[in-house]
């Protein structure tokens, strides 16, 4: 297996250890006090940090596999893959948290699963769908809304609000975080139109 297609894989392993930062354990009524203490403190920061290392992976693999021409159908299915259960794992716990609306996460996972499965349909027609630059902007603003809300907690830490578990209140910080996530959402939707606009020949019959 090649690095980029390793890369991919550790970008997988990475996506449970930034939710076990984010989300308080409680399985059963088990409910570890110290470390959900420690998570409700301390872990969205962490979390936070953890999910850029995986978005820079995502950065490496790519032009690794292009540098050196190690591009294949498997780090192909692997890099698409990861990105889809990175930014969708992590918008859940956001949802968990009640950071975000399940309603506006739902319509990225059906852009998600849409634009796959038109993905599908030109492969077993032998043909490839090539990832579209307005796709590239939504993945960007994605990642910014994603990395901004998970310091929201931080955020209010340094600005003296003092609130220990996940932010709720309405303030500058969190109108912000909601206006960034709303954009992600808006790109989402442009960028999956325009997909299959492009991809309609595909669908025909």
């Amino acid at each position: 297996m090649n690095l980029p297609n390793k890369l991919s894989i550790l970008r997988i392993i990475l996506v449970p250890v930034t939710m076990l930062f984010m989300i308080p354990i409680s399985i059963y009524g088990f409910e570890p006090a110290g470390w959900n203490s420690f998570i409700n403190s301390y872990g969205m920061t962490i979390a936070a940090f953890v999910f850029i290392v995986a978005s820079l992976t995502d950065m490496l693999d790519g032009k690794i596999a292009r540098k050196y021409n190690l591009i294949t159908d498997l780090g192909k299915f692997l890099d698409s893959l990861a990105d889809k259960i990175l930014v969708i794992s992590i918008m859940l716990a956001l949802v968990q948290l009640g950071r975000l609306s399940a309603w506006l996460v739902m319509i990225i996972i059906l852009r998600e699963f849409a634009v796959s499965g038109l993905r599908m349909i030109a492969a077993s027609k032998g043909e490839v769908i090539a990832a579209r630059m307005i796709g590239k902007v939504k993945t960007v603003t994605q990642m910014i809304a994603i990395i901004y809300l998970m310091f929201e907690p931080l955020l209010h830490r340094i600005f003296g609000l003092g609130i220990e578990e996940y932010p709720t209140q309405i303030c500058a910080i969190t109108v912000i975080g909601d206006v960034l996530f709303d954009i992600c959402v808006i790109m989402t939707i442009i960028s999956g139109v325009d997909y299959l606009i492009k991809g309609k020949k595909y669908l025909k019959g």
